[in-house]
């Protein structure tokens, strides 16, 4: 884990970013997850064919965190030893919000981004983006088979990226005040909840989704069959529950560091947390525990994507390769508090259980987690009679229930 210096270092861009960051959809065995992206189609791109010569030059567009040069860190650098073996000179632009990445995406400057789920079917709608030949990447064979081919990297089992690192939204709560351990949502989400005013919720519109999948697993009548493809009558039940919430939670939270500050002084006691912040929390003292509850998780998963535009591609395939290389891989995850995607990075990483504490290659912990992903009017469960409300009207609803 990174320690708090380095978190609190790139906390301010990432954060606020990452409220509508990380993405994808489920990686269950459900229909919804066999075929990246059903109920959506993508312009007509075709993938690089073949490497050439690297063009000397590659622009990175990234989370804060995803491409160091020692600039923040002397002892935090992967961008230097890409430079030197490929010869392409980097240079980085780190955005704060996905939104931010999709603007920046459209001025035709970068190369390479990492994208979210939110962020990246829009990319790929949008033909910014394109498909990506897997074969020209060697390290790519290494990555966790549970991390290919699904709905936030891929359409219709046509990759378009490679991926990258990866999170559950978990709950914790602080064992001293909470009794019995909890092994359910419901705790943050009944009415009659014994922690009300005490409950920490993620500040974001696709929090929605944590509602959704809740009520997918306690009120199977209504139908939900992904998190993220919402009709109207499932839609107005999530956003109901959240309006049934909002007495309960003492803070909305997309900084972690002040949900950690929330949980350390008990201003909260329980709520949705990333593992990052848990161990961050229980490193300062508090007593701090996290489960993955009975009806399974949101989550994110990022992806390393290629610039249609883009002038540098040999650069551009160079650095998906370098970025999930098991040594990148260890630094990437370690310093930004996520799973690696390449099982080998899993021996080069500075502390021993890394890993284990990310559940890195833990399938079945992964096949509980819904990854965050964009609502689209194309219901990515596959229905067609229907629309589904998208992330325009997620967003209305979520200021409604805020309040």
């Amino acid at each position: 884990m990174r320690n708090s210096r380095t978190l609190r270092l790139i906390a301010g861009l990432m954060c606020a970013g990452t409220a509508v960051a990380a993405c994808g959809t489920s990686s269950t065995s459900s229909s919804s997850s066999s075929a990246g992206g059903q109920g959506f189609t993508p312009p007509k791109l075709e993938a690089l064919s073949q490497l050439g010569q690297p063009e000397g030059a590659l622009n990175i567009l990234a989370w804060p965190g995803y491409a160091e040069n020692g600039s923040n860190d002397p002892n935090v650098d992967w961008v230097t030893p890409f430079e030197q073996a490929t010869g392409c000179k980097v240079n980085v632009k780190t955005f704060g919000t996905s939104d931010e990445a999709v603007s920046l995406m459209k001025t035709g400057q970068y190369d390479v981004i990492s994208a979210s789920g939110d962020a990246s079917l829009r990319l790929i709608a949008a033909g910014d983006t394109e498909p990506v030949n897997t074969s020209l990447i060697p390290n790519y064979a290494d990555v966790f088979d549970f991390l290919k081919n699904k709905p936030w990297n891929s359409v219709n089992n046509v990759s378009y990226g490679v991926p990258h690192g990866w999170g559950a939204n978990v709950l914790t709560y602080r064992t001293d005040q909470v009794s019995p351990a909890p092994t359910s949502w419901s705790v943050v989400f009944d009415a009659n909840s014994p922690y009300k005013g005490k409950v920490t919720a993620y500040d974001s519109p696709i929090y929605i989704a944590d509602a959704a999948l809740y009520l997918m697993k306690t009120k199977p009548e209504l139908g939900i069959k992904n998190p993220y493809a919402l009709d109207d009558k499932q839609f107005q039940a999530a956003v109901d529950l959240l309006k049934q919430q909002r007495p309960l939670v003492s803070e909305y939270w997309s900084d972690y560091l002040k949900e950690s500050q929330a949980l350390k002084n008990g201003d909260a006691v329980i709520g949705t947390a990333w593992q990052v912040t848990v161990n961050l929390t229980k490193s300062e003292g508090a007593p701090l525990e996290s489960t993955l509850p009975v009806e399974g998780a949101t989550g994110w998963s990022d992806t390393w994507m290629v610039a249609t535009k883009s002038p540098h591609k040999t650069c551009a395939y160079k650095w998906l390769d370098h970025i999930v290389s098991p040594q990148a891989n260890a630094k990437v995850a370690e310093y930004f508090g996520e799973a690696p995607a390449n099982p080998k990075a899993c021996s080069l990483t500075a502390d021993a259980k890394h890993c284990e504490t990310y559940h890195a290659g833990d399938a079945a912990y992964a096949s509980q987690i819904w990854y965050w992903t964009t609502p689209i009017a194309q219901c990515v469960d596959g229905r067609t009679d229907l629309k589904c409300k998208d992330y325009g009207e997620w967003t209305r609803a979520w200021t409604e229930i805020k309040g």
